[in-house]
């Protein structure tokens, strides 16, 4: 391989792995956002792990394209992360902060690797510190009544302002006085990006799901999709299922479980299913893609309303 080939080679791996590093962060960051609203045991559990993969895949890949700095920064961090592991050890404020001080130590490393920007935690939290402030009880407040205010009118049921709530209330009990209006802005919008991350996926992916799920009524008496395109739906539901987990939307990570497990059985069993039922399936599928559509909107009705109570 040429000096030339090789360096556009390069050059292309560091393209990817900047792709790559930008979603395991916004998985991290909203994945930490959660874990300090004090969530039941289990869901803790899944949070820290999504945590410790997410900086895990960082250092891994950074490796593999000789990132140095990135790969040292990332490993550096993973003794911070595994502290929070343990839903019953517990955590206070200052650990999630190193937490943070960690995260921003891996955006420099990064933005310095690639001369691609990747903002510091660090350096957020500096312009916190000139940001307003709320009075910790007075946003617990304001969010109540907001979601006494919401909750009769809204037709599905999202939990930011819960959300929220549990955090401020998490806060409060760790001392903390005051919250940083920045701060509850910066939660929003990941908020809504992992909302439309999301609802972009299932829209890309319920194409050619309904195509491989049509395909399997041509034939009464026989499967007429290969194995390797029934392999490759099962392997997007689980990709969707995935993705369902890490924005908590329960009611789909339902659906596409049994979507998975429907394509498995049909994959290895190679089962003849009625055109009846795969049309049941199909509209089930329609239906779940409305749902989460209805869903993600609530949610960005549920974050207007709370900038309007809380950020203005």
């Amino acid at each position: 391989m040429s000096v030339e080939a090789e360096d556009a080679f390069r050059k292309e791996l560091v393209e990817l792995f900047v792709q790559e590093a930008h979603e395991w962060l916004q998985q991290i960051h909203v994945a930490l956002d959660e874990l300090q609203q004090a969530p039941e045991s289990d869901r803790h559990r899944m949070l820290a792990q999504t945590i410790k993969v997410g900086i895990t895949n960082l250092g891994g890949s950074a490796a593999t394209v000789n990132l140095t700095d990135v790969e040292r920064a990332s490993f550096s961090a993973l003794p911070f992360i595994e502290a929070l592991q343990d839903p019953s050890a517990p955590i206070s404020a200052d650990d999630f902060l190193t937490v943070c001080k960690q995260l921003g130590h891996i955006h420099g490393a990064l933005t310095r690797a690639t001369g691609v920007t990747f903002e510091s935690t660090a350096q957020q939290g500096n312009q916190h510190s000139l940001s307003p402030t709320i009075p910790m009880k007075e946003l617990v407040t304001r969010l109540q009544g907001l979601q006494l205010k919401t909750s009769s009118s809204r037709t599905v049921p999202r939990n930011i302002i819960q959300t929220m709530v549990a955090q401020a209330e998490a806060l409060m009990q760790h001392g903390s006085g005051h919250y940083q209006v920045a701060s509850i802005q910066e939660f929003l919008d990941r908020s809504a990006e992992g909302d439309q991350v999301f609802l972009t996926l299932v829209q890309q992916q319920e194409r050619h799901l309904t195509g491989v799920l049509r395909a399997l009524t041509a034939s009464s008496t026989q499967i007429v999709v290969s194995p390797s395109d029934l392999r490759t739906a099962a392997e997007r539901v689980e990709q969707l299922w995935s993705a369902a987990q890490q924005v908590n939307a329960s009611h789909a990570m339902m659906f596409f479980r049994g979507l998975h497990s429907f394509l498995t059985i049909v994959l290895q069993q190679r089962v003849v299913i009625s055109p009846r039922s795969i049309e049941a399936v199909i509209l089930r599928l329609t239906q779940c893609v409305k749902a989460i559509e209805e869903w993600v909107e609530s949610g960005r009705i549920e974050r207007l309303a709370i900038q309007g109570a809380v950020c203005h």
